[in-house]
C-alpha cells in the first residue's frame, strides 16, 4: 500500500526513482517492493545482469525497465536512466542502489527536504554513518578520500560523497556534459552540479552492510585508478577555470569597490596572513614559471591556508604590459649574482628572444627577483593591513 502523503508529494514535485542493478538477485526484489511503498514512478536499469535479475523483473510489468545486453557500468546506467526520466517529463530523479544497503524508508527525508528548498536547484546525497559496525574499512577510507577532493574542487564540505542514495535535479543535469561511465560518474556529476551553483548537501540515512547478501562490483584497483584520474582532471579544471571564474563573478556581482573593501580589506584574516598572501602572490608572479601562475597561486594558497583572493590578485603582477620589465630586472639581477655582464637590448629580449641565450642568468635572477619582491611587498602589505585594522577598530569603538 502506498504512503499517500509522500506519494502525493512525489507526484506534485514530479520525482521518479531510478534503480540501477547488476547481479543483485538476492536483494533486488526487496528494494523494488520497498520503493513501491512510496511511488510507482520507477525506472529500473538492468545493466547486463547474468543472474536471475531479468526473471525477477518480469514480475513488475507496470514498472519502466531498460535492459542492456551486456554490462556497461553504473555511470552509463545512471546516465541512460536520467535521459529516460527527462524524456518522460520528470524534473527530479531519486537513485537508490539495489544491493540492499539502502532503506527505501528514507525516501520521505529526501522528498521533504526538496519540498521546502526555496529554488529547487538541489542535489541531496544520503550520508551513511561510516563509523557504524560492519562498514568495510576500504569504504570508509575511499569516502574520506573522495570528500577531500570534492571540497578542494568545489569548496563544499560533505560527510559522504560516495553514497548512491541521491536526489538529482534533472533540469540541471540535462544541460551538462558527462564523460565517465563507471563508478567515477557519481563524482563527476556532483562536482559539475556544484560548479553550476546547485546546492549540494547531505542528509543522514540508514545503511546495512550484510555480507551474506550484498554483492559489490567495485574493483579496488581499476575503479580507484579511474577515480584518481578523474579527480586529477577536475582539480586541473578547478585551478584554471572554476576558482578564477568564482573570483571574477564575485567582483562582477559586488563591483570592484565593494569587493575590494569586503573581500580584500574586510576579510577576517589577520594582517600577517594577508601579508603572507601578498608575498606568495608576488613570488609566484615574478617567478619564471610562465603559464602556471594561476594554478600555483590558487593551489598553494589553499595548501598553505592563505587568502586565495589576495594571492591570486598579486600573482597578476606579471600581466603582459609588465613582462618586459620583469624579464629585464631578472637578467640584471642574474648578472649581479653571477658577476657575468651580458649585452642585450629591449628589442633583443622581445623580438630576437635573446633571453634564451642567457637562460641560466634569467632563471636565477628571476627567482632572486621573486624573493626580493615577495619580501618587499609582504612587509609593505603587513603595515598597510595593520593600519587598516587599527582604523577599523577605532571606527567600531566610536
Amino acid at each position: 500500500m502506498l504512503n499517500q502523503p509522500i506519494t502525493q508529494k512525489i507526484n506534485d514535485l514530479n520525482v521518479c526513482v531510478i534503480i540501477p542493478t547488476y547481479n543483485n538477485q538476492h536483494t533486488l526484489k526487496r528494494v523494488v517492493d520497498g520503493v513501491l511503498g512510496f511511488t510507482n514512478n520507477i525506472i529500473i536499469i538492468n545493466d547486463g545482469s547474468s543472474d536471475t535479475t531479468a526473471q525477477i523483473l518480469e514480475n513488475y510489468p507496470e514498472i519502466q525497465q531498460i535492459h542492456f545486453p551486456e554490462n556497461k557500468g553504473k555511470g552509463f546506467a545512471l546516465r541512460r536512466g536520467f535521459e529516460h526520466a527527462i524524456s518522460l517529463g520528470y524534473e527530479f530523479a531519486l537513485t537508490i542502489d539495489s544491493d540492499g544497503q539502502h532503506f527505501p524508508n528514507d525516501i520521505p527525508s529526501f522528498i521533504n527536504d526538496l519540498e521546502v528548498h526555496p529554488t529547487k536547484e538541489l542535489l541531496i546525497i544520503g550520508a551513511r554513518n561510516m563509523k557504524q559496525e560492519g562498514v568495510p574499512g576500504k569504504s570508509s577510507f575511499g569516502n574520506k578520500f573522495s570528500n577531500f577532493w570534492f571540497w578542494f574542487e568545489t569548496g563544499i564540505k560533505l560527510t559522504d560523497t560516495q553514497s548512491g542514495f541521491r536526489l538529482y535535479p534533472l533540469n540541471v543535469l540535462k544541460n551538462l556534459k558527462f564523460y565517465t561511465t563507471k563508478f567515477e560518474f557519481e563524482i563527476e556529476v556532483i562536482v559539475k552540479s556544484a560548479w553550476k551553483d546547485v546546492d549540494v548537501k547531505n542528509i543522514p540515512i540508514q545503511v546495512l552492510y550484510d555480507e551474506t547478501e550484498r554483492v559489490s562490483h567495485f574493483r579496488p584497483f581499476q575503479d580507484f585508478t579511474r577515480i584518481s584520474i578523474l579527480n586529477f582532471w577536475l582539480v586541473f579544471l578547478t585551478l584554471i577555470y572554476y576558482k578564477p571564474r568564482q573570483l571574477f563573478r564575485n567582483i562582477k556581482k559586488k563591483g570592484f569597490k565593494r569587493f575590494f573593501i569586503e573581500d580584500f580589506l574586510g576579510s577576517s584574516d589577520s594582517p600577517k596572513k594577508k601579508a603572507l598572501s601578498v608575498a606568495l602572490g608576488v613570488f609566484i608572479g615574478f617567478s619564471p614559471l610562465w603559464g602556471l601562475h594561476t594554478v600555483l597561486a590558487i593551489a598553494l594558497s589553499i595548501f598553505l591556508k592563505l587568502n586565495k583572493t589576495i594571492t591570486f590578485a598579486f600573482s597578476n603582477v606579471s600581466l603582459p604590459p609588465f613582462i618586459p620589465f620583469i624579464i629585464y630586472a631578472s637578467l640584471e639581477l642574474g648578472q649581479i649574482i653571477f658577476q657575468e655582464p651580458i649585452s642585450y637590448s629591449v628589442t633583443d629580449l622581445m623580438d630576437n628572444f635573446e633571453v634564451f641565450k642567457h637562460l641560466k642568468t634569467y632563471i636565477v635572477g628571476s627567482f632572486a627577483l621573486a624573493i626580493l619582491g615577495a619580501i618587499l611587498f609582504g612587509v609593505v602589505a603587513y603595515f598597510f593591513f595593520s593600519i587598516i585594522k587599527k582604523k577599523k577598530g577605532v571606527l567600531q569603538h566610536d
